[in-house]
């Protein structure tokens, strides 16, 4: 079988990877860069899983930059591409998407179409509305930024948003390629599948939030957090995860799902949906203050990205602290090895870890990494249990 993947982000990489082991798999990317990279058997993202498999595994992929040799023939094609949120018109924008749609219905109408892009509830069915077509399937993923592969291989779970022969077949295809036995598969409509997905990463966000603002209130108030949350975690009801404290949550997906999801929620009664958005601006205003109030006279930002083995800063957690510190204008330098330039967002860029070492009254970071051990003394994090 030919599947075709529109969009080769962690999403749609570690799928097409994990379906190459067994498929003809065309993976479709506009960016020249990503292409020429996967096809020389190399990663253009940060996973140890997908660099391991591009590298010692017999994989049938080949990636382009011509939408008509990838989903020409194809029977499946899988959209992966970005969406995000847009703050003034309160919805996903979701314009990637619907470019492979007209694509695809150009090339190749009778492909049905996979969509694993985050989407608002309801989208699915005004889509096929839209372009007259009953050829699109929703179905959600669910994976980690760094292991997304691994995410693929052990799946929590597969939920495809259709009950049909053919949700049947996509969900056979990615268990043939998981490492994982016995996985738990759900069958439902689009409107619910879409909903699970945004769900889902509210609710991981609720509990990065309530962490968090147990840590605000433990560091406050000038008590031992680590021990407040070991105590709660005893509880097996809440469990020992998810739960180290953090800048606030960020990356790819739970800052624009949750502010879609409460988009969602217009005219529906809801209080805790709309208190997840706005705790996590209340802690990062608190962190900003408490970096503040140490009066530095230079900050040192050590990483932007938002968890260790990642290259990927954007909607990063810090970068909100940052906006904040600036408002104030303290003087911000940054590390980061994943910048090429010597300015960000105004900011100087430092690329010697001594120098920025030397140069800086208080080093802030959100996870407390090997490169800053040796001057802990003037590092500012809230990693309480040393990991992501």
């Amino acid at each position: 079988m030919k599947i075709a993947f529109a969009g080769t982000g962690y999403v749609g990489l570690s799928n097409a990877i994990l379906l190459a082991q067994h498929n003809k798999v065309v993976a479709y990317d506009i960016n020249q860069e990503k292409v020429d990279l996967i096809n020389n058997k190399q990663s253009p993202i940060v996973d140890t899983e997908i660099a391991e498999f591009m590298t010692r595994k017999d994989l049938d992929l080949v990636a382009t930059t011509d939408p008509l040799e990838a989903f020409q023939n194809a029977e499946l094609i899988i959209i992966a591409t970005p969406t995000d949120y847009n703050s003034e018109q309160n919805y996903f924008d979701t314009k990637t998407v619907e470019i492979v749609i007209d694509q695809v219905l150009g090339i190749n109408s009778n492909a049905v179409m996979i969509i694993r892009s985050t989407v608002p509830v309801g989208y699915t069915k005004e889509i096929k509305k839209k372009f007259r077509t009953d050829n699109i399937v929703f179905s959600p993923e669910f994976l980690r930024e760094g292991k997304a592969l691994y995410d693929n291989l052990y799946p929590s779970r597969i939920i495809v948003g259709e009950k049909s022969d053919r949700a049947k077949k996509f969900a056979e295809l990615l268990v043939k390629g998981a490492i994982r036995e016995e996985i738990p598969i759900l069958y439902t409509n689009s409107t619910e599948a879409e909903a699970v997905k945004l769900f889902s990463n509210t609710y991981l966000a609720m509990r990065v939030a309530f962490f968090n603002e147990l840590d605000t209130y433990a560091e406050i108030n000038r008590l031992n957090t680590k021990e407040m949350i070991e105590g709660v975690g005893l509880d097996p009801r809440i469990g020992n995860h998810y739960n180290n404290p953090s800048f606030g949550y960020g990356g790819y997906c739970l800052p624009k799902d949750t502010k879609q999801l409460g988009a969602n929620f217009d005219g529906v009664p809801n209080n805790i949906i709309s208190a997840v958005v706005e705790a996590n601006d209340t802690r990062k205003d608190h962190i900003a203050n408490q970096i503040i109030e140490k009066k530095p006279n230079t900050v040192g930002i050590y990483r932007l990205i938002m968890k260790t083995n990642s290259d990927n800063f954007r909607a990063s957690a810090i970068q909100g602290v940052m906006e904040r510190l600036k408002k104030v204008r303290v003087k911000i330098v940054i590390y980061e090895p994943v910048l090429e330039g010597d300015e960000f967002q105004g900011c100087e860029v430092v690329h010697d870890l001594n120098e920025f070492k030397q140069i800086t009254d208080i080093i802030v970071s959100n996870r407390l990494e090997k490169g800053i051990i040796d001057v802990e003394d003037k590092v500012y994090t809230r990693d309480i249990f040393k990991r992501d």
